[in-house]
């Protein structure tokens, strides 16, 4: 009996795996490409929601992925300051997802604090296709102690005893712009949104490199320099395809850092087998290495303060400090004389300080001391900045599991972004925080003392290292501008409104005309 059962057992079982694999391969036969394709589509769609999901947990920010996968990508093609301001308004922070990157907003000056201050969860983090332009072994990214110890040998090329021997250079600029200017516009107004663009590039240069660099070099370089800029926007492609705007963008940035390469050669002979003296940025750093070199032959145990570089590291060290300053500098470039061309009283002040304190001389050259005897001119410069910062955020990779606040933790890979532009608007620190008021920069006042807002330069171990020379360069720039040129705006509905494009500019792309001032009006100024 027992063996029957047996028999039938074996045999009901070998039916019905029979049965279930007929069944499986009916399936299999009936399931076409098309289904496959959309499991697979389903699958991604799904696993990206609920990382998304995961990843944002409690704090502000869609509640799902409208767009799947690519999230908002087609809305940061063209980036609105308005949307921008409504995302740091929706919370401390704030969250978008495009494609695989999950971005975390910072809006408030302590968060933004902490996060520029902890090296040990972040480091700078510009695009995918970055590393690419500006080149791998680029110091900007360092991380850690190597970028400590490289940023010391840089520390000495921005002091305020260090700027002042480049400007006369500086000077020289301003004063061919300045009349290139009033020559222009004799006719008639015209945009100066790329003109700004090729001062300050040609201001950045000169300082730089000195007469290293030709006048047709910074001409070609300030024209294609934009191609950086639009290559390496927040959102972009992260592959370098010919033709494409990364690719005209590194295929400039090779160009330029070619140019800078055979500067640091000709400054290294003007320094090192000349025995010439520091006249620019790239004088300076390769005297402190030559410094350096002897210290250590005199005495061969001590530490060599700063080591040797190439011409290829100092390039390429010379083209970040350009891509640091050229957008950000362009921006301030052109608020600042919007805001003081629409300001009578504002440009009124300047002009008194200035012709004061040249005791009427009105060529009297520049000088550090005379820069800094300009106390309204300098209040001008730091309301601008304050008022429209160049740098709105400040891009940031988590290397690991950062707890940003106590009730929540940024995961590993995803990017953090620090907002300065709240903490410079804060209504209790600044009064009437969205009106242009220079005085409230005078000594000992409560603008002054919040140090801890004044985040236009960033903070922690990757402030900007160039902030001595944004402040003693503007402050020089205005001072001479407002005193020999009247400056006419054309006020049009979108000269107050910004466009977005890396940093921050009016609409309207800055409509002004230029005009010579009699030099008997100019010392009337005395007077007002």
């Amino acid at each position: 009996m027992s063996q029957v059962i047996s028999s039938y057992s074996g045999s009901n079982s070998s039916t019905i795996a029979g049965t279930i694999s007929h069944y499986a391969q009916s399936v299999i036969n009936d399931f076409t490409w098309w289904q496959a394709a959309l499991a697979i589509i389903i699958g991604v769609l799904s696993y990206d929601q609920i990382m998304y999901q995961i990843r944002k947990g409690n704090i502000a920010g869609p509640k799902f992925k409208i767009w799947p996968v690519i999230g908002p990508f087609l809305e940061s093609l063209d980036p609105k300051f308005e949307e921008y301001k409504a995302k740091w308004d929706s919370g401390p922070l704030s969250c978008v997802s495009i494609f695989h990157k999950f971005v975390v907003i910072a809006s408030t000056r302590d968060l933004a604090r902490k996060i520029l201050q902890s090296p040990a969860y972040v480091k700078p983090c510009v695009v995918d296709v970055a590393v690419k332009i500006l080149r791998p072994s680029n110091w900007v990214f360092l991380d850690g102690k190597e970028h400590v110890d490289y940023r010391k040998g840089l520390n000495g090329l921005f002091t305020k005893k260090a700027l002042e021997v480049y400007i006369p250079a500086q000077e020289k600029i301003m004063d061919d712009y300045l009349n290139r200017f009033a020559e222009m516009s004799k006719e008639k107004p015209m945009i100066f949104f790329h003109e700004f663009r090729e001062i300050m590039c040609a201001l950045s240069l000169k300082t730089f490199c000195g007469d290293y660099i030709t006048d047709e070099q910074i001409k070609l370089i300030a024209d294609n320099y934009y191609k950086v800029t639009a290559a390496l926007e927040l959102v972009n492609f992260p592959i370098i395809i010919p033709f494409t705007k990364t690719w005209y963008g590194k295929v400039t940035a090779d160009d330029t850092m070619k140019i800078f390469e055979s500067c640091a050669a000709m400054a290294k002979k003007h320094i090192n087998e000349e025995n010439g003296k520091p006249t620019c940025v790239m004088d300076a750093w390769i005297d402190s290495m030559k410094q350096a070199r002897e210290s250590k032959s005199k005495d061969p145990d001590a530490k060599l303060l700063i080591r040797e570089f190439s011409n290829r590291e100092i390039s390429e060290a010379i083209f970040t400090f350009l891509f640091a300053s050229q957008d950000a500098s362009s921006s301030a470039c052109c608020w600042m004389f919007q805001l003081i061309a629409d300001r009578p009283d504002v440009m009124a002040k300047i002009r008194e300080e200035q012709i004061r304190l040249r005791d009427g001389d009105i060529n009297r050259p520049l000088t550090g001391e005379l820069i800094d005897s300009m106390k309204y001119t300098f209040m001008v410069v730091k309301e601008t900045l304050r008022y429209r910062p160049p740098v709105l955020m400040v891009p940031y990779v988590v290397k690991k599991s950062y707890p940003v606040s106590d009730n929540y933790t940024v995961p590993k890979g995803a990017m953090v972004i620090p907002t300065l532009y709240p903490a410079l608007h804060d209504p209790e620190v600044y009064e009437n925080p969205d009106d242009f008021i220079p005085e409230r920069w005078v000594e000992g006042s409560p603008a002054n003392q919040a140090k801890k807002n004044w985040l236009v330069f960033g903070n922690g171990p990757h402030v900007c290292l160039g902030q001595n020379y944004v402040m003693m360069a503007f402050t020089a720039l205005i001072g001479k501008a407002a005193m020999l040129y009247d400056i006419d705006h054309t006020v049009t509905p979108l000269s107050e409104e910004i466009k977005v494009f890396a940093t921050i500019f009016p609409k309207d792309d800055l409509i002004l005309q230029f005009k010579y001032r009699d030099e008997q009006e100019i010392l009337n100024d005395i007077s007002v």
